[in-house]
């Protein structure tokens, strides 16, 4: 239908933004991780650089992608030889992660190396590391800060959990804690914000591990495993501590054992709304018509009883256009508002983006 009037938006004084700040929480159960489905929700590949957790069997189309994970070491690793099992691979998994999360640094620009602090002073490297690469379904634009926490089994191969009646050593929980540095615990590198994973909620444990926001990956130092000699099992070499793993067996070899020490992980996602939300004013005497042709029958208008009464209108719609009179967006209200001489109305319009 044709409008016959419309009422101008003053740029200063109609028009404003805001940014709001969605969170959800992301509990993943150990049990999915590490056997609820027999495995059948764990994708390997053939180049055997990672592998993908889905939160049911891969092949259902009612799956959904969680994470992915892998492992590597850096190239000035004590473990870093030739000789090693996919040893260039794990190599080239540590430096894609270190460049693309940390960055370059000195007058060689030599790729930085994970951190057990929120320092990037080359202290407390983490040299062999876990990687935990969560899907964008799950983290939306970023994890909320000091929301995550992991729990790691530190038992054997085949009994990692702690049963609470002695059998296997005690579960260690990182958490990204508040840090040493700073008062909300978080620094800032290429690959965005980040922080510590401390062994306790308080931020004096041992730094396990990291936690970048914004591209939602969690790495985690291999010797948050140290003493353990049966962390993975070999088809022919048997038992094998954390370093013979690193070294000698495959990438899904290793980042097996970690999956089936994953008992939980949970987190606040974060999703970002960015509005901007117009007033829109119907003054006293305008808008007192409908533009609708069967507001008027005999050219008698139909909403009125006695003639000499004010006319009366009822919005619904609410019509944003151009400068050129083209309609860009339409807002719908929840019900009809009367509109009539004697009222104004200014009626908000927010537009999410």
């Amino acid at each position: 239908m044709p409008v016959k009037s419309f009422e101008p938006i003053n740029p200063s004084t109609d028009v404003t933004t805001t940014r709001t700040f969605l969170h959800e929480v992301i509990p993943i159960t150990g049990s999915i991780v590490s056997g609820t489905y027999s495995d059948n929700n764990i994708k390997n590949y053939t180049h055997g650089m990672f592998q993908s957790v889905f939160d049911y069997p891969f092949l259902s189309s009612s799956a959904n992608h969680i994470f992915d994970l892998t492992m590597g070491y850096g190239a000035t690793s004590a473990i870093s030889a030739s000789a090693n099992i996919q040893g260039a691979k794990k190599v080239n998994m540590y430096t894609e992660f270190a460049q693309v999360l940390l960055g370059y640094t000195g007058s060689d620009n030599s790729i930085r190396v994970f951190e057990s602090d929120l320092l990037l002073d080359q202290t407390g490297s983490m040299r062999e590391c876990f990687f935990v690469n969560f899907s964008r379904l799950l983290t939306k634009d970023e994890i909320k800060k000091n929301s995550f926490s992991i729990t790691l089994a530190t038992g054997s191969y085949s009994t990692p959990f702690h049963n609470g009646s002695g059998h296997a050593a005690a579960d260690i929980v990182l958490q990204d804690a508040k840090a040493r540095i700073n008062g909300d615990g978080v620094a800032n590198t290429v690959g965005g914000d980040y922080g510590v994973l401390f062994s306790n909620s308080a931020g004096t444990g041992d730094g396990l591990g990291v936690v970048f926001y914004q591209a939602g990956i969690a790495v985690i130092t291999a010797s948050a495993f140290q003493g353990i000699t049966d962390f993975a099992k070999h088809p022919t070499h048997g038992n094998q501590t954390t370093t013979q793993a690193f070294t000698g067996s495959s990438i899904t070899g290793s980042i097996e054992a970690f999956r089936r020490r994953v008992k939980n992980i949970s987190f606040n996602n974060t999703t970002e709304v960015n509005s901007t939300i117009y007033f829109c004013r119907a003054p006293a005497n305008k808008f007192n018509y409908s533009s609708n042709p069967t507001y008027v029958s005999g050219s008698k208008i139909r909403v009125k009883n006695v003639a000499s009464d004010n006319p009366v209108s009822y919005v619904t719609t609410v019509g944003l256009y151009n400068a050129s009179n083209e309609l860009l967006a339409v807002a719908k209200v929840s019900e009809p508002l009367k509109k009539s001489v004697d009222n104004e109305l200014t009626i908000r319009v927010r537009l999410d983006y």
